[in-house]
């Protein structure tokens, strides 16, 4: 699933007009290169995230990993409870400002094609990948894995749930999803699959039979399935390939 090692360059920047910060990492290759933002699960952007976006760089992308909590610094969250209180509390309409902004600072970059910008996300990032995906513009791809679709309740906080937003959908759309998974229901990445046909959208959806949630992630020996992992790698490449020509 790594990639052949080739030379990067690395950076923590920040962009937005809130100064929201990330870690970029890129090939030292001929420009202009595709952009891709990264977003993170639950627990921020730690040590797995940077070096996932290495493993995006040295496939020949522009990638930001975005820190969604520049603001109050990563989470404590020891338990599951916990880790769904956060999620249940966090300002979605501030997260996706917070990743248009990194879209935008993508595009202004020299290295890049302003018009070549896709985006990714796991867990938490993957639900956020799919409504940056419904709501801003100049994105050209999505591959979210494993991604929350459905809010028991909206308000506020959570005003529309991924598939409230589908619809909408404005660039091809790549979900990776695990037939086990406790969080996400196969129904409702089939409920997804109807949405998305009936609205004539481009995208793809795979459920991988034995795979639960976190199968990419290789930090955790709970979760974490080669196989699978390394055929969704595989296809996320080609994929962000196929439409970040």
């Amino acid at each position: 699933m790594r990639p052949v090692t080739t030379s990067l360059e690395t950076a923590e920047v920040s962009f937005g007009r809130e100064a929201v910060r990330g870690y970029g990492a890129w090939p030292r290759t001929a420009h202009p290169l595709p952009g891709l933002v990264l977003i993170p699960d639950v627990r921020g952007l730690g040590e797995h995230y940077r070096d996932v976006a290495r493993r995006f760089a040295a496939e020949g992308f522009f990638t930001l990993a975005v820190d969604l909590y520049s603001r109050e610094g990563a989470p404590d969250l020891p338990d599951l409870a916990a880790v769904f209180r956060w999620m249940r509390a966090l300002p979605d309409r501030r997260v996706i400002s917070d990743l248009g902004a990194a879209v935008e600072y993508l595009a202004g970059r020299p290295e890049l094609r302003a018009e070549a910008i896709g985006i990714t996300g796991f867990c938490m990032g993957g639900q956020y990948a799919l409504m940056a995906a419904c709501t801003v513009s100049r994105l050209a791809a999505c591959v979210s894995w494993y991604g929350m679709l459905r809010y028991a309740e909206t308000d506020d906080v959570k005003p529309a749930s991924p598939l409230d937003l589908a619809p909408g959908l404005v660039c091809p759309y790549l979900g990776l999803f695990g037939a086990d998974d406790a969080i996400i229901p196969v129904a409702d990445v089939e409920t997804l699959r109807s949405m998305l046909t009936r609205a004539g959208k481009t995208f793809e959806l795979h459920v991988y039979p034995g795979a639960g949630h976190a199968f990419f992630n290789d930090t955790r020996p709970d979760a974490y399935r080669p196989e699978t992992a390394a055929e969704a790698w595989r296809r996320a490449l080609g994929f962000l390939r196929r439409y970040l020509r």
